[in-house]
């Protein structure tokens, strides 16, 4: 996993963005929610990282780079929030809210990490 600390500004710049953009949807209460969101958002760049970095040059660039973030958040994230907040006893409208805030956090991500650059290890 060396490419997390060769990529370590594209995934923290896109880790802060995603912070950013809980202000608008959101907002974490608490130190300890806070510090989740972090950790959450800080994997999900790393796994997003990799994922650009591995992407096949079978289509252009930009399409690889959002398909790569709603294939994993259609994938990973999409189904396992909805289970679990459904389980929680959260409303369907709860659910599409988290679901969406981080297909946008995601797709964000991808975006600023394409433009800043990544390193293949």
């Amino acid at each position: 996993m060396i490419y997390i600390v060769l990529n370590a500004v594209p995934i923290g710049l896109s880790t802060l963005l995603a912070l950013l953009l809980a202000q608008f949807v959101d907002r974490p209460r608490t130190i300890g929610t806070w510090a989740v969101a972090l950790l959450a958002a800080l994997w999900l760049g790393a796994i997003l990282a990799g994922a650009l970095i591995l992407a096949p040059p079978k289509a252009p660039v930009w399409v690889m780079t959002i398909g790569s973030a709603v294939v994993i958040w259609a994938g990973f994230v999409a189904p396992t929030l909805a289970t679990s907040l459904l389980m929680a006893g959260q409303r369907w409208g709860r659910v599409a809210n988290a679901a969406l805030w981080w297909l946008v956090v995601m797709l964000a991500q991808a975006v600023v990490m394409r433009l800043i650059g990544l390193t293949p290890p």
